[in-house]
């Protein structure tokens, strides 16, 4: 099958927002490159290998972009469409021009080069005191104490090597306790989902409004021998959710965590915790009212990169 990379053009700080509205029309996959981002690739992945090649090294200079991949057919053409339109509007109310210079480039992909692309950009990444992030495809030489967490992230969201996820597996590790059950709202890859059972939980539930997403972490689970102590659904947030849970987490923008708040004390047992991340710091005043004001404070406060995650229980009543 064709694909057609999409290259929408915009700026480290227009990246959240942008990604969000992505998720708005239905496009839940998408790819990031920045260049701050990719500094911080080679500041923590130089270690586990011996070079970086020439074509990665141009990106210490590239222009922020998100991109997607959609069909070369009909539904593709709607789909580019919508995000034409939806690139025009946030351009005209972008005043400013804080989201950078928001144009669109294509570019038709074979469906072998974009499936493997992106595996370059990808090596065995350290998060916190024990867990290792490691490709399927990647060697690497387990240490004293290491918790080995094997991921092929696909088109899902979720490699660890972005901020927003790297904050929310630090805060598992502070929150896990043995035996204790864990929600991943927006579960992406399941890499928060897994490494939540690694970790000593005996099961986590992973929700996912992508298809796709549910089934990657399902295979993801079973590269890691977490398949019966994990299950993944598709649903949006916690419709198809029931029961309490000792650990939630939500790896998801801003708006979500806003939307997910008011529901959350159906489904955190008490003395539970709630871990947010995907905030980037400019929002971080919203989320944390909404927080508050479903009755939660917040306990631990984490940012790395002008993304922010919260760690935050139920006042006690």
């Amino acid at each position: 099958m064709e694909w057609t990379e999409v290259s929408i053009y915009t700026s480290t700080e227009g990246v959240e927002l942008l990604c969000g509205k992505l998720l708005e029309i239905g496009i839940n996959g998408f790819a990031v490159e920045d260049a701050l981002d990719f500094q911080e690739f080679l500041e923590e992945t130089t270690p586990h290998w011996d070079y970086v090649d020439d074509s990665l090294m141009g990106l210490k200079d590239a222009e922020t972009r998100v991109i997607v991949y959609l069909p070369k057919n009909a539904q593709g053409a709607q789909t580019l469409a919508a995000v034409s339109s939806m690139v025009r509007t946030l351009k005209s109310a972008d005043s400013q021009g804080r989201m950078g210079r928001l144009e669109i480039s294509c570019e038709n992909l074979l469906e072998e080069d974009w499936e493997n692309n992106w595996k370059q950009y990808y090596k065995p990444l350290r998060v916190g005191r024990r867990l290792v992030v490691v490709p399927s495809w990647e060697d690497y030489e387990k240490q004293a104490d290491d918790i080995i967490l094997r991921l092929d992230p696909g088109m899902a969201f979720g490699t660890g090597t972005h901020a927003t996820t790297r904050l929310c597996m630090e805060l598992l590790e502070q929150s896990i306790t043995p035996g204790c059950t864990v929600l991943d709202v927006g579960c992406g890859s399941g890499i928060l989902a897994v490494c939540s059972v690694l970790l000593g939980a005996s099961h986590a539930d992973g929700v996912d409004i992508d298809e796709l997403a549910v089934k990657i972490a399902g295979e993801n689970a079973a590269l890691n021998q977490a398949a019966d102590r994990t299950h993944f659904v598709q649903g949006d947030l916690t419709d198809k959710i029931s029961g309490q849970y000792d650990v939630i987490c939500a790896n998801i923008v801003a708006d979500v965590i806003i939307r997910l708040c008011p529901s959350l004390r159906r489904f955190l047992q008490p003395g539970g915790y709630f871990l947010a991340s995907g905030i980037i710091d400019e929002r971080s005043v919203e989320v944390e009212k909404a927080i508050r004001d479903c009755g939660m404070y917040i306990i631990d406060r984490r940012e790395e990169d002008g993304w922010v995650a919260l760690r935050c229980q139920f006042a006690e009543e």
